[in-house]
């Protein structure tokens, strides 16, 4: 049950608002799962059962492909686990390499790496809202935050960070008329406007970031989008959703446009963000002055080596023809459901089933962990206060074996 606590602040609103269905999902065997090996999408539990996960945010299955795994464990060999010095001191060259290619996958854009796309948030918004990078200037009367209400808990988490740099707002960006007007004031007040939002939501919904450039664009602004469940699923090069949609406008992504994507999800890393910037002074000036860069450790070696080589996978057609897959599975789970999921008919990989209560949410979830299909059960303050989510992530690597078992036994909320 909810538990109050007497200091008002995010926190404890939050903790005073949850309630024990996590706790209970846990006791009863619906989440926080332990594996002891996998094989595409069968996963081998800690008690000797297998079952079919839909949980991994690996969209493509690039986690386990051949030439992922043996880079990371040839670069392993040759160099060890981890070179413990920020980058600033000394970088392995397969970073340079995964650079220079995201660069390319990106149009030109100019990329640096962090180990966390949380990271990569900490690192560049003081920057941006300060002014530091060259070709983002701000206002000398300084900058507003407006953040999506649904943005990633990431960036949420930096409100009070952000608030020592400039003003911070949230808005609703199925209020765009709201939006606007929000806008138009912090521009009549001569302050700059940064608009923060996910791209691909990771628990459903697709961001109208073409709508949100318009409107940021009106307002001398930026549109900072946190892409990191758009990435690699979309576009030739798996440039990912959030770049594919600037794609049809003249010369492409605009520049008022801050991209971060995850080298983690899609990408195939095990862990890794990275914020693409308009030039090599801006990134000049990030390596510089970007607290995670200059504090904080470097991503493992394996890892480096492994994404490198999910670089060159997403420059020879190897990706193209993965999304491919994913989009034939992602249909098939729709036809099987009647359209009736949370994202259903979306170039989103993440499907849901939201309940009205969570109780609901957890009956399901033991339905489908009994026929040996294990999902993600969310409750608040993922979903709102009282209700529950079934969430499962699609993959390229499902078969349709697999994706039929979970359809048979997902029971559509009335």
């Amino acid at each position: 049950m909810p538990r109050t606590i007497e200091r008002h602040n995010w926190v404890a609103t939050r903790v005073d608002k949850t309630s024990d269905a996590l706790t209970r999902a846990i006791a009863t065997d619906l989440t926080s799962h332990v594996f002891t090996g996998r094989e595409g999408k069968a996963v081998t539990l800690a008690d000797g059962r297998s079952a079919v996960e839909f949980i991994s945010c690996s969209y493509l299955g690039l986690d386990t492909h051949p030439a992922v795994v043996e880079a990371a464990v040839a670069s392993l060999r040759r160099v060890g686990v981890q070179f413990s010095s920020s980058r600033t001191r000394m970088r392995y060259e397969d970073l340079e390499s995964l650079e220079r290619m995201l660069g390319v996958i990106y149009g030109g854009r100019h990329a640096t790496c962090f180990t966390a796309v949380g990271s990569v948030h900490l690192g560049v918004l003081p920057l941006l809202g300060t002014g530091v990078l060259p070709s983002y200037p701000v206002s000398v009367s300084g900058v507003t935050f407006l953040i999506e209400r649904t943005a990633h808990a990431s960036i949420q988490v930096l409100r009070g960070v952000l608030e020592q740099i400039g003003d911070v707002d949230r808005f609703d960006c199925e209020d765009l008329d709201d939006l606007a007007v929000r806008l138009a004031a912090v521009r009549d007040a001569g302050r700059t406007p940064i608009v923060l939002v996910d791209g691909v939501g990771s628990m459903g919904g697709l961001i109208d970031v073409g709508a949100l450039y318009d409107l940021c664009a009106a307002a001398e602004g930026y549109l900072y989008v946190d892409d990191a469940h758009g990435v690699s699923i979309s576009g030739e090069q798996g440039a990912g959703f959030a770049y594919e949609e600037f794609r049809h406008l003249p010369g492409g992504l605009p520049a008022s446009v801050i991209l971060v994507g995850s080298l983690a999800k899609a990408f195939g890393g095990s862990n890794g963000g990275f914020v693409l910037l308009n030039t090599e002074e801006d990134t000049v000036e990030l390596r510089r002055f970007g607290n995670p860069l200059i504090f904080g450790g470097p991503i493992a070696l394996p890892v480096v080596s492994a994404c490198r080589a999910s670089a060159e996978l997403h420059l020879d057609g190897t990706v193209a023809r993965l999304q491919r897959d994913l989009w034939r599975n992602t249909e098939l789970f729709d036809s099987r459901m009647g359209g009736a999921l949370f994202n259903a008919g979306t170039r989103s990989p993440i499907r849901g089933a939201l309940f009205k209560s969570e109780e609901d949410a957890l009956v399901a979830a033991a339905r489908l962990r009994k026929a040996g299909v294990i999902v993600t059960p969310a409750f608040f303050p993922t979903v709102a206060k009282g209700s529950g989510l079934i969430r499962m992530a699609v993959s390229a690597a499902h078969t349709t074996e697999q994706i039929e078992l979970a359809t048979n036994e997902l029971e559509v909320p009335a």
